[in-house]
């Protein structure tokens, strides 16, 4: 199963160097210099680290193949991906491992299955298609998401009352958070 270590954005300088997004919680060893990475499309790789940086805690790097910013600029989107199988790390998976997992409440009620594993800014988030066929993006967090049991097939939810679309009618607002008095 392929990882993405990495999504390739704007083109940095003038002398090929590209902006990535990354997602791999290992970027030293992932983008050493020397390392040769596989793309999605694998039509725009493989791609060899040249150079790489922190600049404004973002990850800049120039590749072999990559001679200027046009060619950096034609690679926006691609993503860096390697093999792997399963994380060995003790709260941590990869997006493979989640993909499919029956999604159900403390209870045992079957709610539907993951989709997805989102990278939003805050937090990663799950997708998931509810049983009706909504989907609902769950934040991957220990304190809705207490469960993750991959061998077992699934993740467990503690959602707050209108978190899913099947639960809307409970969502609980506040007059604080209305901005009442």
């Amino acid at each position: 199963m392929q990882l993405v270590v990495a999504k390739i954005g704007r083109a940095h300088s003038l002398r090929g160097e590209v902006v990535l997004d990354v997602r791999t919680d290992d970027p030293e060893t992932r983008l050493a210099v020397g390392e040769v990475l596989a793309t999605e499309p694998p039509e725009a790789g493989p791609l060899t680290v040249l150079s790489r940086r922190l600049h404004q805690d973002r990850w800049l790097v120039k590749f072999a193949e990559v001679a200027d910013r046009s060619a950096a600029e034609a690679l926006r989107g691609v993503e860096l991906v390697v093999e792997a199988d399963a994380s060995d790390e003790e709260d941590a998976w990869y997006p493979h491992e989640l993909r499919g997992l029956r999604v159900e409440l403390l209870d045992g009620t079957v709610v539907g299955e993951v989709v997805a594993l989102e990278h939003l800014p805050a937090h990663d988030a799950l997708l998931v298609k509810e049983t009706s066929g909504a989907r609902t993006l769950v934040p991957f967090v220990t304190a809705i998401v207490p469960v993750v049991d991959v061998a077992g097939g699934r993740v467990v939810l503690d959602p707050p009352g209108g978190l899913l679309a099947s639960d809307a009618a409970n969502l609980v607002v506040s007059d604080e958070t209305r901005g009442e008095d």
